[in-house]
């Protein structure tokens, strides 16, 4: 004897709503696909992301060891020769991807977590909140930003972690902005008033429904964002307020740019970092652009 299953309705809303979600995604992926550009950043963005967790097997030489070539060309020992006290550029620059993928996805990962927190409950809560919460962030916003965290990171010291903690103190106020402006619109959908009605916690109508639909614009700005961080890391570095030698950067690598003599006769010693650069904000600057289009409805 066959038995029959029968779905209950609540079955059945979570299948359909699994079906549209999966065909949202589907959607989604196809329309980052068909931007060339960005599939070529994501490709390459995971390649350095890989490179930087896997720098201890991948580098063919101690970044830290100091030979007696100094400022050797490149070799079939040194592939992109050595810089001015002896140390492997390749081995460095390998190790300093490490650096711009942590200061890069690391200020992002903390901004974002707070500024979109910040400019939820500002939204939804309104009133004197809301206020309150604005012109702190108004605040944050009039500082001139770079030459704050150069007098921020010239007291605290410049380390890696005090360069992450600073960059994310000083960008949650936009990403904050973006969320109450998503947040103002979705708290007057129907289906945020059928929550309340039903009294439902606040938490529980801001994390499971407004925040997942609010969506679309953090991670396009988080992806940009990550970009402008790695870009403020290695202007620091060149100035010497970044990340601190031995420890290799991108931006430290550049210094030894600063003479024209190494600008014309050594250029393994500043085109590697400078390439390097310009190849991964652009690679995180097209992804941005592909997720910006597949977010976006109108398409």
């Amino acid at each position: 004897m066959s038995t029959v299953k029968t779905a209950t309705p609540g079955t059945v809303v979570y299948a359909v709503r699994e079906e549209r979600s999966e065909g949202a995604f589907r959607q989604m992926s196809r329309r980052f696909m068909k931007h060339k550009l960005a599939v070529v950043g994501l490709v390459i963005t995971l390649f350095l992301i890989f490179i930087a967790i896997f720098a201890p097997w991948l580098s063919p030489h101690n970044p830290y060891a100091v030979t007696a070539e100094f400022s050797a060309a490149p070799s079939s020992v040194h592939l992109l020769g050595t810089d001015q006290v002896g140390r492997d550029v390749l081995a460095r620059l390998i190790y300093a991807t490490r650096v711009s993928v942590i200061v890069g996805f690391g200020t992002v990962a903390l901004y974002v977590t707070f500024g979109t927190v910040v400019g939820l409950l500002s939204a939804y809560i309104g009133g004197w909140v809301d206020m309150l919460v604005m012109r702190i962030t108004d605040m944050f916003m009039a500082f001139p930003y770079m030459m704050v965290i150069l007098v921020v990171v010239s007291v605290l010291g410049p380390t890696l972690w005090t360069l992450v903690l600073v960059l994310a103190l000083f960008s949650w106020p936009a990403i904050a902005r973006l969320v109450r402006g998503s947040v103002l619109t979705l708290k007057q959908m129907d289906y945020v008033k059928a929550g309340v009605s039903l009294g439902l916690s606040t938490p529980r109508i801001v994390f499971r429904h407004i925040l997942p639909n609010a969506l679309a614009p953090i991670i396009v700005n988080a992806t940009f964002g990550v970009a402008a961080a790695i870009m403020a890391e290695s202007g620091l570095s060149f100035l010497g307020m970044g990340v601190q030698p031995p420890t290799a950067s991108w931006g430290n690598m550049l210094t030894d740019a600063q003479s024209i003599s190494v600008m014309t006769d050594q250029p393994w010693l500043w085109l590697p970092p400078g390439i390097m650069i310009l190849v991964i904000v652009l690679a995180i600057n097209f992804v941005g652009d592909g997720l910006r289009d597949a977010f976006d409805p109108k398409q």
